[in-house]
């Protein structure tokens, strides 16, 4: 197979498995592993020869631009914000899920010994792995069930913080340990001396020529040198890294945060995203091909018991240490289960280990074969956790309902008449809503999943609670029946079809108005039943177009005119259509 026909193959693959993906709204990741578990040279067998060897290293660069990423997300402000979260529950659970699988590792050689010996360096390297979860899965998921703000949410967005910061360490310890028993300690020194003089030389004072060079190729104007710089910074620092001994990943993630603390690093993101998925895509569909399943089925009583215990594991110890970092019982399960499964950077850890000898060939494939099948499930955990929640959780249900009973104590003792208007997100958007009904005694009740935000809202006398909009139970603890409007102010399109179904199948007769970022989402979001769709991208062309006449000469009755008509030519309320309800 020549080298266009094995790119063709993987390039189709890699669609058909993305687009399944899509179409049953599960990550892409998942689509990329699928396929390289089908074209492996044992399933079939389209990937073979020097060609696909080629693939491998290239993928390679996957990790270095998602480590890139990972250190262009990262800043200190984050991490403050989140820091109970991060050093509390994520050191926790990092730390001890090594420790307990390094002695799981030994008790599982004395129960199967013909099928399991692992030194203690091994056992070191597997439990580092193991440790990790999904930031690509479980971040995507939170978003599209409009969950990052809610109180598991944060918990688990603070540990998979911590996780992707622990990568740094271990990408230096694994090498490591590769070393003799008598070397061992002082290749872990040198390693460490090479890693905080690295880091130390590139930090220190790097920041300053990092803005200062970026700058400078700013100014020449041109988009495509400025792509190619950040390549060669990027590629450049992972070169420095790796020929002073230690990984490439971890000289890509100093300059993501060398360039995160510099004006220019929501542009950096923007640009490098392609590169960044594409490669990644091509990452785990290496990673499928590396499962060899003749020795999976050998093995396969071993695959599942790797499969099983860490995720147990995990479920078991998070959920324990959510509970005793003060997070309650359901949303300690929640946490749990939404972080049981096995993440990219666990692949990473594990083919490092691979590459160094620390694993041999017999365990690596049913750890491997465990990591994806857990990662395959975890969706589809994450979608049914609600569910189990309940089920498990005897006072889950009383808990929810107490909160519903809150919303609707709540809506009944603050908006004493029909009329008021439903929020659904208490952010700039809402606030400034709020403001303008409060200036027209207008009665609102606004549902945010952000307790802070809420809790600090209530007490300066606002009619803020703590609900999920994209659920009918706190829609009609809302007074959605009475209401006289409906505004989703937030940007999520996919929880706003939810609102928009609720409100359709309970309150037919009440106007919804949605706030969206793009028209390419006008017309589905019409046909959800939204009376009015409102385009940020719009109102913000009309406003600049409005200063922009002004400044031009152009006077302001006529400025506002044409504005007025702009608006009642895109918006039928304006003019003077009724509402639906309102006919006849």
């Amino acid at each position: 197979m020549s080298s266009l026909e094995l790119t063709l193959v993987y390039l189709a693959a890699a669609v058909l498995g993305v687009v399944t993906c899509r179409w049953l709204r599960l990550p892409a990741i998942l689509g990329y592993l699928a396929v390289g578990v089908l074209i492996e040279p044992h399933t079939l067998g389209l990937a073979f020869g020097q060609d696909a060897d080629s693939i491998k290293h290239l993928a390679e660069y996957g990790v270095v631009f998602l480590m890139f990423v990972i250190g262009l997300e990262f800043n200190l402000g984050k991490l403050r914000a989140m820091r109970r979260h991060v050093f509390g529950l994520g050191l926790l659970q990092v730390a001890i899920t090594i420790l307990l699988g390094v002695l799981g590792s030994f008790a599982l050689g004395l129960l199967m010994p013909g099928h399991w010996q692992a030194g203690w360096q091994t056992s070191l390297a597997l439990a580092s792995a193991a440790a990790m979860s999904s930031t690509a899965i479980v971040a995507k998921l939170l978003a599209d069930r409009a969950e990052l703000e809610s109180e598991h949410g944060q918990r688990v967005m603070g540990v998979l913080l911590l996780q992707d910061l622990a990568v740094v360490p271990l990408l230096v310890l694994i090498p490591a340990l590769s070393a003799s028993p008598e070397e061992m300690a002082r290749e872990l020194f040198t390693a460490a001396l090479k890693a905080a003089g690295t880091v130390a030389l590139l930090l220190w004072g790097g920041q300053k020529v990092m803005r200062w060079w970026l700058t400078l190729v700013a100014r020449r104007k041109s988009a495509e040198l400025f792509v190619l710089n950040i390549l060669l910074v990027t590629l450049g620092l992972a070169w420095v890294t790796e020929r002073a001994g230690l990984s490439m990943a971890l000289g890509a993630f100093i300059a993501g945060v060398l360039i995160s603390e510099t004006e220019f690093r929501v542009q950096v993101e923007t640009d490098i995203r392609p590169f960044h998925d594409v490669l990644l895509g091509l990452f785990f569909i290496t990673i499928g091909m590396l499962l060899d399943w003749r020795l999976v089925l050998q093995h396969w009583p071993l695959v599942l018991l790797l499969l099983a215990a860490p995720v147990l594991l995990k479920l078991l110890l998070i959920t324990w240490l959510a509970r005793l970092t003060g997070a309650g019982t359901g949303t300690a399960l929640r946490t749990g289960l939404y972080l049981a499964q096995a993440g990219e950077f666990g692949f990473v850890l594990l083919t490092l280990a691979g590459h160094n000898g620390l694993v041999p060939p017999h365990l690596f494939n049913p750890v491997l074969a465990a990591m994806v099948l857990s990662m395959l499930a975890a969706p589809f955990i994450i979608m049914a956790s609600n569910r189990i929640v309940l089920r498990l959780v005897a006072g889950e249900w009383m808990q929810q309902s107490l909160q519903l009973t809150g919303i609707a104590r709540q809506t009944i003792h603050t908006i004493a008449t029909p009329g008021h208007v439903v929020i659904c997100g208490y952010g700039r958007c809402g606030q400034n809503l709020t403001r303008l009904l409060e200036q027209e005694r207008i009665a609102y009740m606004a549902l945010d999943l952000d307790p802070d935000l809420v809790r600090a809202a209530s007490a300066a006398g606002n009619n803020v609670v703590y609900g999920d909009a994209a659920k009918p139970q706190s829609l009609m603890a809302a007074g959605l029946a009475r209401a006289s409007a409906l505004v989703v102010t937030y940007l999520d399109t996919a929880s706003a079809l939810k609102v928009l179904h609720h409100a359709r199948e309970h309150a037919p007769h009440v106007p919804v108005i949605v706030r969206t970022q793009h028209e390419r989402d006008l017309e589905k979001l019409r046909a959800a039943g939204a009376v009015e769709v409102v385009p940020e991208a719009l109102e913000g062309s009309l406003i600049l177009a409005s200063h922009a006449l002004a400044l031009a000469g152009v006077p302001k009755r006529r400025v506002l005119r044409m504005v007025q008509e702009q608006r009642e030519r895109r918006y039928s309320l304006l003019r003077g259509d009724p509402a639906p309800g309102e006919e006849g």
